[in-house]
């Protein structure tokens, strides 16, 4: 059953197996915050286990990109379109979230970004090949996050 997100009081529910559940329950509160002044949508979650579909998306596209899968295990997901840009999240127990941004007017503005989680170390499938700039949140601490271009078509 999906949850709205609500960034004004930050809770780890649907999170609590993580070592790192209150800051990426605040990275995930900050995605909310960002989707709501932005675009005026309501950030929703499903848990891994009734979404698969799109674990199963946001997995093939790293794969098929750059060869990158992850061990972690995906608690939350969230996918939905807005001002033609289909959005895919997987949150994972690690503290890292994934998110695809897949616009489909143009495909040069199509990526994968990585945001990591305050506390949680850079995961060994991405330490060698990205470098990570880090980012002041209210809500989520010291946001760490990279991407990359996505080449093909999904």
């Amino acid at each position: 059953m999906p949850y709205i997100v609500d960034f004004n009081t930050v809770s780890a529910i649907g999170l609590e197996s993580s070592p790192v559940a209150d800051a990426l329950a605040g990275l995930r509160a900050n995605e909310a915050r960002y989707f709501m002044n932005k675009y005026n949508h309501a950030f929703a979650v499903t848990p891994a286990g009734e979404s698969q579909e799109v674990v199963d998306y946001v997995s093939r596209i790293l794969k098929q990109e750059r060869d990158i899968e992850f061990a972690a295990k995906p608690l939350e997901t969230s996918s939905f379109q807005v001002d033609n840009i289909k959005w895919s999240y997987v949150f994972y127990e690690d503290g890292l979230e994934v998110n695809v941004l897949y616009n489909l007017d143009n495909p040069k503005k199509r990526a994968v970004g990585f945001k990591l989680s305050e506390g949680m170390e850079v995961p060994i499938e991405l330490a060698s090949k990205f470098k990570f700039a880090r980012q002041k949140s209210k809500l989520a601490g010291v946001i760490r996050g990279s991407f990359f271009v996505i080449k093909a078509s999904y």
